[in-house]
């Protein structure tokens, strides 16, 4: 009778066991990638290079989802403020609306889901066609050569994205909202200004997309790093990427809102 409670308790507690073993064994692999970017900054051309992969290779999604994401706020916004008479408020609410909260977070599960999976499956097919193994053989540590290039080129690409995702999206917001809803121009610019501060909205917009480029890149790299070397096990650590990258993002999302904008502590 007490034997399915048991199992199930022990299942609870290995799952937990183990997901706090992973937790210690990712935070240790964080640490080495610290210690061992050096190479990858004296080597600065091998980020550059993954720049150019994660970055520069995922503008194409992130300009026109910005684009798309931007109309929709114009013409949602232009909805909702006209029932109050305050139609030449829709500027400031497309600018505060990308700036803040959606410019950050929609161009982190994007770049998640497009660069932080290609950068597991990248180190997974290494590890799986034995190359870090081989790298180790010629005395060169596949964590400085392989993952901390990889790493910091996330962290780069990061910000710079969701600036990107930002301005088209104010763009979009623009042409809906002057072009085809006849707000004006002068007041849509002026007031958005106005009403936009550059410490209190974009900088803090700012270090957002640079805590989420962090953190989807040290989970990308860590779950390549330690895919099981098989073509099933890659792609399970190709899942777990995107996943964890998207519940990561919309948690410390959570956490830098009630910091940054309702002075919780």
């Amino acid at each position: 009778m007490l034997d399915r409670p048991l199992n199930v308790l022990r299942s609870i507690g290995g799952g937990l066991v183990d997901a706090v073993w992973r937790l210690g064994y990712a935070s240790r692999f964080f640490v080495g990638v610290l210690m061992l970017s050096g190479t990858a900054m004296r080597r600065f051309q091998l980020t550059i290079r993954e720049v150019y992969f994660t970055g520069v290779l995922s503008l194409i999604i992130i300009v026109v989802s910005g684009l798309f994401v931007g109309m929709v706020l114009g013409l949602q916004g232009y909805d909702t403020l006209q029932r109050f008479g305050s139609a030449s408020a829709l500027g400031t609410l497309v600018a505060l609306s990308l700036v803040r909260e959606l410019g950050p977070v929609v161009a982190g599960l994007l770049f998640a889901s497009r660069a932080g999976s290609a950068i597991t499956a990248e180190i997974g097919l290494m590890k799986t066609t034995e190359q870090l193994s081989a790298m180790e053989m010629m005395a060169i540590n596949p964590i400085a050569r392989v993952v901390a290039p990889r790493f910091w080129a996330g962290v780069i690409s990061m910000p710079l994205l969701a600036a990107l995702f930002s301005a088209m999206g104010i763009l979009g917001g623009w042409m809906v909202g002057v072009r085809l809803l006849g707000v004006d121009d002068g007041t849509f610019w002026s007031q958005m200004q106005a009403a936009v501060d550059f410490r209190e909205d974009i900088l803090n917009g700012v270090i957002k997309s640079l805590v989420f480029g962090l953190a989807v890149s040290w989970i990308a790299v860590f779950e390549g790093y330690d895919a099981v070397p098989t073509a099933e096990g890659v792609s399970s650590a190709t899942t777990r990427t995107v996943v964890t990258s998207s519940l990561a993002i919309l948690a410390l999302d959570v956490l830098l809102t009630a910091f940054m904008f309702r002075g919780v502590v």
